[in-house]
């Protein structure tokens, strides 16, 4: 990059340096495509910087925060010390801390699944292919991803339970961006368990970009669990082609961070694929959680399912953006999405923004949001039962959940959701 002022880049300035001092070791990965694609990435920046809210998309999330942060490589190796990991969910796992990935930490015998750093000579032409580079967050990701899992199941394989765990190390003002691809052959099962945790003190940046292809008949379930730091920042990007008879189905649970957003587009792309987007957002004081989804209906006969709740504490922010987009050849497409937050204090606000649109005549789609407060008649009545005012809280907000989470039907994924949801009630229950 030539040498340009600060103020001329706008606010991806930081961003763009960092690209500019990486060039070096980043030239490992200088594969033609992959530099081509890092270079449009940059001119991107350079041309547009990164979304404000003039930005409709970004209209509810102020990324201001992050663009103040100044950010600064990850000194994490891929060996070293050990840091104090999760229990593990699944006999197979691969571990990244701060972006890469550690093979010393993770299982992976008997998948056909590698780093993305040591795949990039034959993976090369998969990046950008169902991510679009037009997203914000997919054009940082591909200016300075370094590593990522590539995962590919063959046709009418079974590979059960497979655990993805992102683990920032605690090292303030860090960032790092992976870029994983995912790959489900015809007919083949997987089920896919994400986890994103880091220290308390880490104020980083963690920008996954998910490309994930499910072919014909094939069937993805994937568990997305983000417990990052309270000053962490989460931006992550999922893009998903499901062909014919496939199905996608997933769920995000946002637990963590100061701002956490969570983008997934989904293209249906042909006869009978469907999608099902569910999630919870736990929102503690001071902070902003986003789930933005895009569900693309470009083949006949597709069905999408999407629910998604809200728990807001303290002076909090969640944010739902949720599209559905019926093509006109899309004929019989039944589509139902749903939005409901529950807000436990005055101070915190929800923005919720369904939407549909719609070019074919023979369709049954839905929409709706609801946002409220606690049921005081409820309280009461778990109080006169003799169950302390917490108690009777904590028993409301479970059952409020508990139509989201239920929808999973893997037993080990939603152990992971059920404590994860009872580890954030019990740091910010009482305060909220």
């Amino acid at each position: 990059m030539n040498a340009i002022a600060s103020g001329s880049l706008g606010n991806a300035a930081p961003f763009l340096h960092r690209y500019a001092g990486l060039r070096g070791r980043l030239a490992g990965h200088a594969l033609p495509h992959v530099a081509a694609l890092r270079e449009a990435a940059a001119e991107t920046l350079r041309a547009g910087g990164l979304p404000s809210r003039r930005v409709e998309a970004w209209r509810y999330t102020d990324l201001a925060p992050v663009l103040r942060a100044e950010f600064r490589e990850a000194l994490t190796t891929a060996s070293g010390d050990t840091p104090d990991l999760p229990t593990p969910r699944a006999e197979r796992r691969a571990v990244f801390l701060d972006g890469r990935f550690r093979a010393d930490l993770s299982s992976l015998d008997g998948l056909d699944a590698r780093p993305l750093a040591s795949a990039l000579p034959d993976a090369a032409e998969r990046l950008n292919k169902v991510a679009s580079a037009s997203q914000p967050m997919v054009t940082l990701n591909t200016l300075l991803f370094e590593d990522g899992l590539v995962l590919d199941v063959p046709e009418g394989a079974d590979a059960g339970r497979v655990e993805l765990l992102s683990v920032a190390s605690g090292e303030a003002a860090t960032s790092f961006h992976p870029r994983h691809l995912i790959r489900l052959a015809r007919g083949a099962r997987l089920t896919l368990i994400e986890t994103s945790v880091g220290e308390d003190e880490a104020a980083h940046l963690h920008n996954p970009v998910f490309e994930i292809e499910v072919a014909e008949d094939a069937r993805l379930a994937h568990v997305r669990v983000q417990r990052e730091a309270a000053h962490a920042f989460h931006l992550a990007h999922l893009g998903v082609r499901v062909a014919a008879g496939g199905a996608y189905d997933g769920f995000v649970l946002n637990a963590g961070g100061r701002i956490a957003r969570s983008e997934t587009h989904v293209l249906l792309d042909g006869p009978r694929a469907e999608a099902h987007l569910n999630g919870a957002q736990l929102v503690a004081d001071g902070g902003l959680a986003d789930t933005t989804t895009s569900l693309d209906h470009a083949a006949p006969n597709c069905p999408s399912r999407q629910t998604v709740k809200t728990v807001l504490a303290g002076k909090s922010r969640g944010v739902f953006q949720g599209k559905i987009l019926v093509r006109r050849e899309a004929q019989k497409t039944d589509g139902y999405q749903m939005n409901q937050a529950l807000l436990l204090s005055p101070d915190a606000e929800m923005d919720s923004k369904p939407q549909l649109e719609i070019y074919a005549d023979d369709v049954k789609c839905s929409h709706g949001a609801t946002v409220g407060a606690l049921e005081e008649e409820g309280l009461f009545y778990l109080r006169s039962r003799g169950i302390p005012v917490d108690a009777a809280r904590a028993m409301l907000v479970r059952a409020f959940l508990q139509e989201a989470v239920e929808v999973v039907t893997d037993e080990v994924a939603r152990e992971v959701l059920e404590e994860a949801v009872a580890g954030w009630w019990d740091v910010n229950g009482g305060r909220a």
